[in-house]
């Protein structure tokens, strides 16, 4: 169905209410006149753990809050380093931060509150279960890690020491995201009858050859608890290793988390998850680049509505999150939301009532996580939240991978009567001394 335009007045009069809400909740007091800033002993001290190209983006996000202090940043690559201290000068006016090459160090300072984490995929569990133990607060960049278990294990470590932890599935702080799903929820397409999730396939290129390490990144620490593999430069960007299965399970996890997300808050789903998921996929025949290349798999659930997942560039299908109903449909992706209908995008504010079913309102991912510790309460992408979503990543590999239509227990987290399955959610062996934690 074609969508309908909206008429100019009312495109105006929406665009003028979203750019209220899209507005940041948050502004440094400084821009409001105030006679100075947050006190340095009312300040959050943050380290970062990994300052790459997301760490960077984030640790920008950071910056810009009055009442926190990036304190440290601890990362292998010095090129990184140097990076991230001139955005701290910039911000702080110098780059007045403790640096570390182990996390267990930064982890370690008494003197830091919360870690932002953004690091390659295959290094996120261990230091994420160390810095839970460790009482640090996380905001940990997706997705949770390279298994099933892994995630369990890590948020056992959350849950026992009740810090703040916060999913980098930023798109629940976005305006366009949380109405998409308050207008399924709600029922204004009628009852669900599908939601589709496509997301970017894999990459596939040629096998890179062996490079001299270079001076400027410790390239055994870096390669970690994964099994070791020659360096190429090539390998240390994001684009190019969360698609090579040492380091990442691919864009069915790297990138489906973020609209998988997105289909589980819309479908009322946060707290469980699906009855059965059987799939198909196509992967690399060669190259470095080995990750899942194309995929096609189907959630079904005991009480809510059945979704599909797809790699973007599927017959039927286009990038984004589309919640199909009875009478009508939302397809939402970054900074769009169409309807099959413009009145249903009435009443933005629900003013009016007609949206019953309203869902946590965050403007600001960053600022929700500092809410969250500073007040005791959970952040909008806790850690339930986070495992469960991540759990559907892990379950469509799992389920290509097979071949076969699977039976999943949500309550027991386990596949019924399939050790084949089941054994296919645990950790793959660690490297060297690199461990989890026992729970």
């Amino acid at each position: 169905m074609k969508r309908m335009a909206l008429p100019l007045t009312r495109r105006s009069l929406l665009k003028a209410t979203l750019a209220a809400q899209i507005a940041p909740a948050f502004v440094p007091a400084p821009l409001l006149g105030a006679a100075e800033e947050t006190a340095p002993s009312n300040k959050l001290t943050v380290g970062v753990l990994g300052v790459g190209a997301q760490g960077q983006y984030d640790l920008q996000n950071f910056l810009a809050q009055d009442d926190v202090r990036v304190t440290a940043i601890c990362d292998v690559n010095r090129r990184h380093i140097e990076r991230a201290k001139g955005h701290i000068s910039k911000a702080y006016g110098r780059a007045d931060v403790k640096v570390f090459t182990d996390f267990r160090e930064l982890h370690a300072d008494p003197s830091i509150d919360a870690i932002l984490m953004a690091l390659p995929v295959h290094w996120h569990s261990i230091p994420a279960q160390d810095a839970a133990l460790g009482g640090k607060h996380i905001f940990h960049e997706k997705p949770m890690g390279m298994s099933f278990e892994e995630a369990c294990r890590v948020r056992e470590a959350v849950r026992r020491t009740g810090v703040v932890f916060q999913f980098g599935t930023q798109q629940r702080s976005e305006l366009y995201f949380r109405w998409a799903c308050e207008l399924a929820l709600n029922g204004r397409f009628g009852q669900l009858r599908e939601i589709h999730v496509s997301v970017p396939a894999g990459k596939e290129g040629p096998l890179l050859s062996e490079q001299p390490v270079p001076s400027y990144v410790d390239w055994e620490r870096w390669v970690g608890p994964a099994p070791m593999t020659p360096f190429h430069e090539a390998k240390l960007e994001r684009d190019n290793h969360e698609n090579i299965t040492n380091f990442s399970l691919g864009m069915i996890s790297c990138w489906g988390i973020h609209h998988l997300d997105i289909a589980q808050w819309g479908n009322g789903t946060d707290g469980t998850g699906p009855a059965t998921v059987e799939g198909e996929g196509e992967f690399p025949k060669e190259g470095t680049f080995d990750a899942i290349l194309r995929w096609k798999v189907r959630f079904e659930f005991a009480d809510a509505t059945t979704v599909v997942f797809v790699s973007d560039g599927t017959p039927g299908f286009t990038h984004g999150v589309r919640f199909i109903g009875e009478s009508g449909w939302a397809h939402v992706t970054r900074g769009a939301l169409n309807v099959h209908d413009p009145d249903v995008l009435r009443d933005p504010q629900n003013k009016c009532g007609t949206m019953p079913i309203r869902l946590p309102v965050s403007r600001d991912h960053t600022r929700n996580f500092v809410d969250a510790i500073k007040r005791g309460t959970r952040a909008i992408c806790d850690i339930d939240t986070a495992v469960r979503s991540d759990t559907l990543c892990q379950l469509a590999l799992i389920a290509v991978k097979q071949g076969r239509k699977l039976t999943w227990d949500p309550k027991a987290e386990r596949f019924a009567n399939d050790d084949a399955a089941n054994a296919m959610l645990q950790p793959r062996p660690f490297r060297g001394n690199w461990t989890l934690k026992d729970a």
